[in-house]
């Protein structure tokens, strides 16, 4: 009688067997575009619970869509360790190259539409600091929104570690200001250089001087922006690479402050000549310094490997056409997340 039973058990052959267990093991390899939806979701959000929320996906579902891109390109792309999720060598590579393919992607209907229709809606988001949405932009937003008065322009006014933390996060299209330092992860394109100004009251000393020499400074309290920005950095080093000492009487942010102060006769300033007005010269003594100080050059930041919309490369094209032809914008560097 057993022997009767297990003969009638007519088990599964094994050809069928492995047909099946290899439809299920390769069920999302497919769709390539899902896996690096989802591995590109997982980077920019950090976790899989996060990246299954924005994708409408289950957890499970998302895992085996990274699971699947792993094994056909034959190596690991994520390290989990406890709560964080970090990228190994080869991950970082292929996340530089997916992030624009599925950037483009998304907005491929959008942009569509504006290359066929015009930019007849969508947004835009530029980051940059105070001095920089004083000064320089509002002649360039002046022309863009004559030419696409149907966009919404946002102006982020930020420092620049939270403008860089803005592009890093695909919350704003490109940045624009003035760099020290450039991220390998960052590209940054010039569109205008301002030389170093000397401000003092006009009844200053230095005020009547033939030639202002840096030592001239040593004397007298110098008005500076605070020193986690850029502008005090760059006065410090100067004075240190020359080893001609100073002092700083007062710190305090915005140029057109620093101006008040100045005019007041509570110190003198070294500031960028994008903030000196015809006005401005009316009631200081400005004094060009480029002799001893760098000029400072503002431009684009973009992040390498961003797709940049219709919307951000029109307005890119309309201050500076050919700006960012250059391929460098689009060559991997190391994340700086």
């Amino acid at each position: 009688m057993a022997n009767r039973s297990s003969r009638t058990r007519n088990p599964r052959p094994r050809k069928a067997l492995d047909e099946a267990e290899t439809a299920e093991r390769y069920y999302y390899k497919g769709n390539r575009h899902k896996q690096l939806r989802a591995f590109v979701s997982i980077v920019k959000l950090g976790t899989l619970t996060r990246a299954a929320e924005a994708l409408f996906l289950s957890q499970p579902t998302v895992t085996l869509q990274l699971q699947a891109l792993e094994r056909e390109l034959g190596v690991p792309l994520l390290e989990r360790r406890r709560r964080r999720i970090n990228l190994t060598d080869a991950g970082e590579a292929l996340y530089e190259l997916a992030r624009p393919l599925i950037d483009g992607w998304d907005n491929l209907d959008r942009d569509f539409q504006a290359r066929v229709k015009g930019l007849t809606a969508g947004r835009l988001t530029i980051a940059a600091g105070a001095s920089t949405i004083q000064y320089l932009l509002p002649e360039m937003v002046r022309r863009y929104r004559e030419a696409y008065p149907a966009v919404h322009l946002q102006l982020a006014n930020v420092t620049g570690r939270d403008g860089l933390a803005l592009l890093r996060a695909d919350e704003a299209d490109f940045a624009v200001g003035s760099m020290l330092d450039v991220p390998n992860d960052i590209a940054w394109a010039p569109l205008r250089q301002y030389d170093p100004m000397l401000i003092t009251p006009p009844d200053h000393p230095l005020a009547h001087k033939n030639e202002v020499v840096l030592e001239d400074l040593s004397p007298y309290g110098l008005i500076l922006p605070p020193q986690r920005l850029s502008t005090y950095r760059l006065v410090d080093l100067v004075f240190q690479q020359r080893q001609v000492p100073y002092q700083v009487a007062i710190e305090v942010g915005g140029w057109e402050v620093i101006k008040e102060y100045v005019a007041a006769g509570l110190g003198i300033s070294i500031v960028t000549g994008i903030c000196i007005t015809e006005a401005d010269r009316s009631r200081l003594a400005v004094r060009n310094m480029k002799r001893w100080f760098p000029q400072r050059s503002y431009g684009v930041v973009v992040r390498k490997g961003k797709f940049l919309s219709a919307e951000a490369r029109a307005f890119i094209d309309l201050v500076k056409p050919g700006l960012l032809t250059h391929r460098e914008h689009d060559e991997p560097g190391h994340s700086g997340r």
